[in-house]
């Protein structure tokens, strides 16, 4: 995306959401012990902040191409391997034929890799086991667009719009109490170990993707909104400081309901929704144009946005191998770390990320049917279709 046209506010969630990850698997893969405090503890969390940008983000394009020319699912799937898969094969390519890069570890099947299945049935201590979350997002962009086009074809052969957001929303919030239901029927006492799970939690409930899909859904949410019900749209987000406000303190207490009760019946099944919609509220607010998190620039969380997705990917195994070599609860070393894994992650970005999402901007500009006309880079937010008219109250 043109620099010009990023977004402070989720420049900064974005960020935000790798640090947390950074942390969680620095305690756990590195240092074994909670280097960052409860930044560490709770860090797992950033997985679900990346689940919330990719649910709005994902939804609002699939969304503003159905008011606009149409949705082409043969561009929408070809843009997103474009995005997603180079940069994650180069790394796959390094745990299959690097030795010294995949270590020990014991590995899945390789087709589990290659089919973004990976998280079903998985065990903890697989190598490249955070693949999950990705297999989780690969599935959501798999079935989202479908299941949108499946309602606006019913809709149209019955020539009732207005029933297309009912059953739009009614399928949306059928899918989040599904999730609930599933996580309170896998759970059982015996996974709840105190501060921390058993195995058995991590490959029935948090890996699994039928039970991990609440805060993408918190984000097509979002999206539905926007493109749907501008009025409502413009009103929440014309309260955006009100937003960060609610957001920050729902946030504030997912996170600590999670450090005190994180394996514990009662978060497994509501604890996921609940960062949902705080996740939500502060992707309004980075949205909201008064809003502080969205006017607000800190400087260095551009950049570490714009390759989040390599850094993600190479992250916890640069610091394993360095770890060997430097003590990692020593400052410098941390320094050392951190240094090397954004290293890690510009040098993906620009060798592998960068040319093709510069191939994809070439030959697919668009998740549309019909080429539409330019619009200027400040007008965007994300890939988008834009017309010179478009409709906002027509349905989906």
């Amino acid at each position: 995306m043109n620099r010009l046209s990023r977004v402070h506010g989720l420049d900064t969630l974005r960020a935000l959401a790798i640090m947390l990850v950074f942390a969680n698997h620095y305690m756990g893969f590195v240092s074994h012990e909670p280097t960052f405090g409860w930044f560490s503890e709770i860090g797992w969390a950033g997985v679900d902040l990346f689940f919330a940008l990719s649910g709005y983000l994902i939804g609002h394009q699939v969304f503003s191409a159905l008011r606009g020319p149409g949705l082409s699912l043969p561009h929408f799937y070809a843009r997103r391997l474009l995005r997603t898969l180079p940069a994650y094969l180069a790394v796959l390519a390094l745990y299959a034929w690097w030795p010294y890069w995949a270590g020990n570890l014991p590995h899945a099947p390789w087709w589990k890799y290659l089919t973004f299945t990976l998280n079903i049935n998985l065990k903890p201590g697989t190598l490249f086991s955070h693949a999950w979350s990705l297999c989780v997002e690969e599935q959501f962009y798999l079935l989202l667009p479908p299941v949108v086009l499946a309602i606006t074809a019913i809709t149209r052969v019955r020539r009732a719009g207005g029933l297309a957001l009912v059953l739009g929303w009614a399928a949306l919030l059928s899918a989040i109490a599904a999730g609930m239901w599933l996580r309170d029927s896998w759970w059982q006492p015996a996974m709840d170990l105190g501060e921390r799970g058993s195995r058995s939690y991590y490959t029935l409930i948090y890996y699994s993707t039928l039970a991990r899909f609440d805060e993408l859904l918190a984000g097509v949410a979002l999206a539905m909104l926007r493109n749907f019900h501008p009025k409502a749209w413009q009103r929440l987000t014309s309260h955006g400081n009100w937003m960060l406000a609610a957001g920050a303190v729902l946030t504030a207490l997912a996170f600590w309901l999670f450090l005190e009760h994180h394996f514990s019946w009662g978060m497994s099944v509501f604890g996921y929704p609940l960062l949902g919609v705080a996740f939500a509220a502060l992707l309004l607010a980075a949205l909201s144009e008064g809003s502080l998190l969205h006017s607000t620039r800190i400087p260095g969380m551009g950049a570490i946005a714009l390759w989040s997705y390599s850094i993600y990917l190479t992250h916890k195994q640069v610091c394993i191998l360095l770890a060997e070599h430097w003590e990692p609860v020593d400052l410098d070393s941390i320094a050392v770390m951190i240094a090397a894994s954004i290293f890690a992650g510009w040098l993906l970005y620009f060798a592998v990320e960068a040319p093709f999402m510069s191939l994809r901007e070439r030959f697919i500009p668009n998740n549309c049917r019909r080429r539409t006309i330019d619009v200027p880079p400040a007008l965007k937010d994300g890939d988008s279709c834009f017309q010179r008219r478009t409709s906002a109250t027509e349905n989906v």
